[in-house]
């Protein structure tokens, strides 16, 4: 790393949380944000003033649920027709949108109709992590590693990365959750001797299941699997659906066509899964749910574990399919790792433990913090960072799903099997279909459906020039190239001729096309400077407010009753009130106005207010009431001096009567 150059940061941008993390001083720091928490809520609000991120987006969840963003990891890279988009859209309070054929976010935004892609959404998320990590080390971040599920497709990556680079971050490398949490376990654990180990990463949205190979800090992925549509939200889904069933039936009314009262029943139910995991029941209670009518439900642990038992059994699937294609019995399994908030349910680990014959699963790492560790950790390789800790670091990944063309029938022909390590070079020898056929048009899919129809299209390309021949004689060479960042070119060549012609997958069919991240890359430097102008003009407003206030209360104060007069008082009276009619009527005050108003205010009151303070300091020097006598004058007789007089006359008195007493007692 260049001297006085920031380190490259670990970003785990997660469904519901996200964390940022950094390696430096031979050691990995997470980073709190400004709140102090060392996670951030991947929350986005949009109000009529400003844009919210994190812990002050979710906050603000109930009342402004329309126009705040959540999940979007769920649709990043996927089409609007995809069937998982249109069921979670049932369950969201804001609006998704078509927008030439992909996802999109519709939201008010500052009393106008703004229509956001969610990689937007996602780089909102994005830079807040960065803004979070350069208040900490002091600098700009530039450089950056962000982590995805391990079975997310490349368009998912692809769109990703856009996010990161929307953001203003050079993204170094898109690396894989559980991954990058076996990282952490290997480095925090300094694990030396060969172990398997087994990532079960369970988070807000998304499933992975990796295992790896750990020996003496390489790190070997064998296999992975998972569901990019599980976690944490189905089981909130499931639990508010049955809670909106209750309330229906105790109440014969039905809270679907209120989001405000679903979202605050969704938080509720959210609040109340999480304390089952540490409890036997939990109450849920909502006050004026909905028509002022209060709800409270009782849920026990057994009831929700019922309630979710198809979900939490689903995560077992993907646990034997890695195991098979890491080509490894249970037994081989050294270690159980488990990462992502949802681990923490009583019945997973249950289910968990069970299918492994028993073993003990692994909590020794923060789940929270695991994925954005390890993505730190990969920054700094990355980066040259030349750190002892992590010199004998190396790491070996592979491809998650499998990559193929498409033949005659729509089927899948695979070229490189899913789980293969990168990077990676295969190739398969392909023909015409029809007689003299002079062109093939090749296209490239990602996936594991049998046909075309249930992948994703990477790209597409055509070679021409094969010379005329019955179908089946011209031999067609393609290959499939991977590199070590993921990248994928495909190469056609006709071998007779010698032609080829070759495409390099950077960006994905359905993901953003550089003009369209330029033009979101545009809009967010324009809403950072109207969000700068929107910050300044709320800093001045809290400037004049404070300052009013303390007006107020200083004309409260002994020393402003005892030494203002009372046109003095009169005056600051009207100026406050003034000042607080204005900010009342407050709409679209520029920031320059709000500071002539407080220079307006302050020429007013500022002068009384000095004066009443000079006066107040002048009575606090002065002798106390009453005569001073100058030392250099003779003393006069005070009424204390006469008292002292008489007692000692009288005292004199007594004496001389005795002494008489005593003379004429001895005669």
């Amino acid at each position: 790393m260049a001297p006085g150059k920031a380190p490259a940061i670990g970003i785990d941008l997660g469904t519901t949380y996200s964390c940022v993390a950094v390696f430096q001083h031979d050691k990995v720091e997470i980073i709190a944000n400004d709140q102090g928490n060392r996670t951030t809520p991947s929350y986005v609000a949009f109000t009529d003033r400003e844009l919210l991120v994190g812990d002050a987006a979710k906050n603000q969840l109930a009342m402004n649920s329309k126009n705040t963003a959540f999940a979007v990891k769920r649709l990043i890279g996927r089409r609007f027709t995809d069937k998982i988009v249109q069921e979670d859209m049932k369950h969201w309070p804001f609006k998704v949108i078509n927008q030439k054929g992909k996802p999109a976010i519709q939201v008010e935004y500052m009393g106008e109709n703004k229509i956001l892609v969610p990689e937007e959404i996602s780089s909102m998320v994005l830079t807040k992590m960065k803004e979070t990590a350069e208040a900490y080390l002091g600098q700009e971040v530039k450089d950056a590693v962000i982590t995805v599920p391990a079975y997310f497709n490349d368009s998912q990556r692809q769109a990703t990365k856009d996010a990161g680079e929307i953001a203003g971050l050079k993204v170094l490398r898109i690396i894989n959750e559980p991954t990058a949490a076996a990282l952490a376990y290997g480095l925090h654990k300094k694990v030396q001797d060969r172990q398997h180990v087994l990532v079960f990463d369970l988070g807000g949205g998304t499933f992975d299941v990796s295992i790896l190979l750990l020996d003496d800090g390489d790190f070997e992925v064998l296999a992975t699997a998972g569901d990019t549509h599980l976690g944490g939200e189905d089981f909130d889904n499931m639990l508010v659906n049955h809670l909106v069933g209750e309330f229906q039936r105790k109440h014969k009314k039905n809270l679907r066509n209120n989001p405000r009262a679903l979202q605050r029943l969704r938080t509720a139910a959210e609040r109340s899964k999480r304390s089952l995991s540490g409890s036997s029941h939990a109450c849920i209670e909502v006050d004026s749910l909905f028509d002022g009518i209060d709800f409270r439900f009782d849920i026990t642990r057994a009831r929700f574990e019922t309630l979710c038992s198809d979900l939490f059994k689903k995560c077992l699937d993907p646990v034997e399919s890695a195991i098979v294609d890491a080509k490894i019995n249970k037994e081989d399994i050294n270690t159980v790792l488990m990462v992502g908030g949802s681990t923490r349910i009583p019945m997973i680990q249950k289910l968990l433990r069970e299918h492994l014959d028993g073993k003990v699963l692994s909590k020794s790492i923060n789940s929270d913090e695991a994925v954005a560790y390890g993505a730190a950790v990969q920054a700094a390789i990355l980066s040259g960072d030349q750190s002892e800790e992590i010199q004998n670091v190396t790491l070996h990944d592979v491809t998650p799903l499998s990559l193929g063309v498409e033949i005659i029938g729509g089927e899948m022909s695979i070229v490189i099997e899913r789980n293969t390590q990168i990077p990676v070079e295969a190739a398969k020898y392909y023909t015409t279909a029809f007689d003299n056929q002079t062109g093939v048009f090749i296209r490239i899919y990602q996936g594991e459906g049998e046909f075309t129809e249930y992948n994703n299209l990477l790209g597409e390309f055509r070679l021409s020039g094969i010379p005329p021949a019955p179908k089946g004689v011209p031999q067609i060479k393609e290959t499939f190239n991977i590199d070590e960042n993921g990248i994928l070119t495909v190469t056609a060549l006709n071998q007779s001729t010698g032609s080829n012609k070759q495409i390099t997958i950077t960006n994905c069919i359905d993901c953003l096309s550089e003009e369209q991240i330029e033009a979101i890359i545009n809009n967010a430097e324009k809403h950072k400077t109207e969000d700068d102008l929107l910050r300044k003009r709320f800093a001045s407003k809290n400037r004049l407010e404070n300052y009013v206030y303390r007006v107020t209360s200083t004309l409260k104060e002994p020393a402003a009753q005892r030494n203002l007069s009372p046109e003095d008082k009169q005056t600051i009276v009207e100026a406050v009130e003034d000042v607080i009619q204005w900010l009342d009527l407050d709409s679209k005050t520029t920031n320059e106005e709000y500071i002539h108003q407080l220079t307006d205010f302050k020429n007013i009151c500022s002068p009384i207010l000095s004066k009443m303070y000079a006066e107040n300091k002048q009575q606090n020097n002065a002798p106390p009431p009453g005569p001073v006598r100058p030392q250099s004058e003779e003393r006069g007789t005070t009424e204390s001096d006469n008292t002292v007089l008489i007692v000692v006359c009288i005292g004199l008195l007594l004496l001389l009567l005795n002494v008489l007493y005593m003379r004429l007692w001895y005669q």
